[in-house]
Parts: structure tokens; sequence; C-alpha cells
């Protein structure tokens, strides 16, 4: 069954609109129903031509046991940092601050 990705116009994002995760579009309704829910966000960014996002999407996204965990834990938004260079640039920033390093695919 396809998720909230189906009908994404990025390509990247339509890769992932058969995993399992129940992945949200980058914006306003996925952070209101965190709060809704009660959960934190967990993002995930990548672009197509990332071998090891495909790789993180085989061993994980599409893996049940890890797409029950963040569905039941969070609200799981996937961003094409081709896309949304804004939304990566913030997040890569802050995971170099905190880590001292940073690439793709990115989870935060």
């Amino acid at each position: 069954m396809a998720n909230r990705l189906a009908d994404s116009t990025s390509p990247y994002l339509q890769q992932h609109a058969d995993n399992p995760v129940d992945w949200w579009e980058w914006g306003p309704e996925a952070f209101e129903e965190a709060r809704r829910r009660g959960v934190p966000v967990f993002i995930s960014i990548g672009y197509s031509a990332c071998h090891w996002c495909h790789v993180m999407a085989h061993e994980s996204f599409e893996d049940d046991a890890t797409a029950r965990f963040l569905n039941d834990n969070f609200v799981s938004v996937k961003v094409d940092r081709e896309e949304r260079p804004d939304v990566d640039s913030v997040y890569m920033d802050a995971t170099v601050a905190l880590t001292g390093h940073g690439g793709w695919p990115m989870s935060v």
C-alpha cells in the first residue's frame, strides 16, 4: 500500500512511496500531526543519485520492524535535498555542528 509520498512531484520521494514507513512530505501538516500525537518528528533527507540513500532505504525503511517502530513513535518526514535545499542546509548545518561531520542520507 502506498504512503503519502505516492502523489509527490519529487522522483526521490516517489521512490519511497511503497515503503512501509508512513512518510510525510515536509510541510506544516506533518508537524501538526506530531503535535496532535505528542511524538517527535523523524526527518530523513536524501536525493535520487545518492547510493547510500538507496542502501538505507532497502536495509531500514523497507524493513517492517523498523517501519513499525518509526510509525508508532514518530511522524516520519522524507525530504528531497534537491527540491528543498533550504531544509537540507538548516539540518546539515545542525548535524555538522553537533557531530563534526555530515553527509547523506541524513537522519535527524
